[in-house]
């Protein structure tokens, strides 16, 4: 049994739609799928009654229902009675950052805000998106920094939760510079000579925008998936060894392209790149009036972002 399997659970049981619920978990329909399977297998019983539509619950699933509200409301009270008695940290300023950002951005991020800001001390927990957002909706974290586009919005409620733009990023095709400094590797490709294409797996947030951008391009892509991975500093790494192309954001590769080790492998169209797409980077909280033990430190460094406008990296 994994708690999340109940969180997934009371999520299709309110929204009534595989789809909407995957979506609002930030997974993809069939991993969604697949734990709630899980879940009906340790319950030896039938929750969901696939036949119809909307999607409903069985009697059995009915009668789960409100045991596992009870079950994750104690479990999340327990968590809140356990913080309750920490004595120590409050000047620490906890961070959810997904993978991408926490090798990339955030380094450079805090570096700059010490300067502006003044110090303070920070713990960065490093995951992918729906945890990262898990830690926050869950109470885990003080701050959540995390990517953001119009495609891929993050389910947050914006009366418990708010935001600040931090700047924005772009994702580009990139593959290792060949002894002209050309890349070895370019989209678009040919159909009979497809690029070896180094792909980001199906739930990765990046992957997600990256799918997206591809469908709506109006030229033909011929690339062969030969690797995946959800984070993008393993694509970096297999692209710099010469394995194929790949879609990195820009501030991870600034070092490997100033030093032409990784060049753009992507068309330009119009003069302009093809195959790039602007993402926002953007921090959430929850709102101080939600919050149950807020933290100065934490309250302290907001209002100095909010008062400049929140950019600045």
């Amino acid at each position: 049994m994994e708690t999340k399997w109940l969180e997934d659970f009371v999520s299709l049981a309110e929204t009534r739609s595989f789809s909407r619920s995957a979506q609002l978990r930030h997974v993809t329909q069939p991993a969604f799928s697949r734990r709630i399977q899980a879940l009906e297998a340790w319950a030896g019983v039938d929750l969901v009654d696939r036949s119809s539509y909307p999607t409903r619950l069985t009697p059995a699933g009915q009668t789960l229902l409100p045991q596992a509200l009870e079950v994750l409301g104690g479990l999340q009270a327990a968590r809140n009675l356990m913080r309750g008695h920490q004595s120590t940290g409050q000047d620490m300023i906890e961070f959810a950052v997904p993978h991408s950002l926490a090798f990339t951005f955030f380094p450079h991020w805090v570096m700059e805000l010490r300067q502006s800001f003044g110090a303070f001390k920070s713990r960065l927990v490093g995951l992918n998106v729906h945890d990262a957002v898990m830690q926050l909706t869950e109470g885990s974290c003080d701050l959540l920094l995390a990517y953001h586009h119009p495609s891929q919005p993050l389910q947050l409620n914006p009366e418990r939760y708010e935001m600040l733009s931090l700047g924005h990023e772009t994702l580009a095709p990139y593959a290792k510079a060949d002894a002209d400094g050309q890349p070895l590797f370019r989209l678009p490709g040919r159909q009979h000579e497809p690029v070896p294409y180094l792909a980001y797996a199906s739930a990765a947030y990046l992957g997600r925008l990256v799918d997206l951008m591809l469908k709506q391009a109006g030229e033909a892509l011929y690339v062969d998936p030969i690797y995946e991975t959800d984070m993008a500093e393993g694509l970096k790494a297999m692209a710099l060894e010469g394995h194929g192309v790949a879609f990195l954001p820009a501030s991870s590769v600034k070092k490997e392209v100033r030093a032409r080790r990784l060049v753009p492998a992507g068309p330009r169209q119009n003069g302009a790149p093809a195959f790039e797409v602007t993402i926002e980077v953007r921090l959430y909280r929850e709102r101080p009036e939600h919050v149950r033990q807020p933290k100065p430190a934490a309250q302290a460094l907001w209002t100095f972002l909010a008062g400049r406008g929140g950019g600045g990296a």
